[in-house]
């Protein structure tokens, strides 16, 4: 009776452990591989940090690309200290942001959306602006 009590508590625990092993490799396997990556440039429109228990720093970037017509929102995450300070202090200027695509990311704790801020870098307005006067 001992016996086939262990043996139904070992099942019991693999099929627990066993789920939760293959969640954390699919979790770890969306974050670390790379769908795609890109550069955006713009202006940051709104940028915060959001969450209850799962803190995470979203943003808005407002891509103009031809003055007069709509202007197109890019949405995005930074898990970077250094990265938010960089993009706090570049509010209110043309920066362009470096980004890594996540799919499939299991769970908003990680992140709103699946663009994650890699660099951050203010670009020069006068030399951008000349180009359409």
């Amino acid at each position: 009776m001992l016996n086939k009590l262990a043996q139904l508590f070992k099942i019991l625990i693999l099929a627990v452990i066993i789920p939760i092993i293959l969640f954390g490799l699919y979790t770890w396997a969306a974050l670390t591989w790379v769908y795609s990556t890109g550069e955006r440039a713009g202006y940051v429109q709104k940028f915060s940090e959001k969450g209850y228990v799962c803190k995470t720093y979203e943003g808005e970037l407002v891509l103009v690309s031809m003055p007069g017509t709509q202007a197109e929102k890019f949405n995005f995450t930074v898990k970077d200290k250094n990265l938010v300070e960089k993009i706090n202090n570049s509010l209110g200027k043309r920066v362009r942001i470096t980004y890594e695509e996540h799919k499939g990311i299991p769970s908003s704790c990680f992140g709103e959306t699946p663009y994650f801020v890699k660099n951050v870098q203010v670009l020069d307005n006068d030399a951008f602006n000349q180009f359409f006067n």
